[in-house]
Order: C-alpha cells, then structure tokens, then sequence
C-alpha cells in the first residue's frame, strides 16, 4: 500500500500545477494556475477569456485584466502592467506563456 503525506501531496501539485514566474528588473509577478485560483476567480479568468473571442473586444485591456486576475499579488500585477505599458504584442505573449504552462500541468495531470 502506498502512503503519501499532505506536504508530499502539495509537492506534487505545486509541480504540476505551479505558477509562471515572469520576472522583470528586480521585480517578479506570479500567475497563478486556474486550478489554484479561488472559484470565482476561476470564472472570472473563463469569461474574460470568453469575451476575448469577439471581435469587438479591447483585447488589450482584457489581457490585462486576465493577469490581473490570475496573478497572486494585485501589487505586482499592476507593476508588471505599468512596464508594458499597454503593448498588446507584450500581453498576449505574457498571457501565450502563461497558458502554454497551465496546459502543460493540465495534460500530465491526465495523464497519470
């Protein structure tokens, strides 16, 4: 029979379903996994993301607002947002990234 511990069990999710980091100058804000959100910012981030789909979207400020939202820290998400300064090109990189490492934590979770 196996026997795991709660800090074992937290060790696996905090690998799986860890944040994306992005540093910048001394600073570092991190967004946090949907699956570590609190429910209702989990449907939040859902429907921003169900808004960026139309067309009539400010894609920018949705963005945005996205990180906003999944970021831990309200502080370092509007400091990061200062630094970009708006440049859609920037947040939707940011926000690729982003969705790029949650999926990643998503398809091994499936997996095992």
């Amino acid at each position: 029979m196996a026997t795991f511990s709660l800090d074992d069990i937290r060790a696996a999710a905090e690998r799986k379903y860890g944040s994306t980091d992005i540093t910048f100058g001394e600073d570092v804000v991190r967004l946090l996994n949907p699956l570590r959100l609190p429910k209702a910012r989990r449907d939040a981030l859902l429907a921003l993301q169900d808004e960026m789909g139309n067309e009539d979207s400010d894609q920018a400020e949705l963005l945005a607002q996205a990180i906003r939202t999944v970021a831990e820290s309200e502080k370092a998400a509007e400091k990061l947002l200062d630094a970009v300064g708006g440049d859609l090109a920037i947040l939707a990189e940011i926000f690729g990234h982003y969705g790029e490492s949650t999926q990643v934590g998503e398809a091994s979770a499936s997996q095992g």
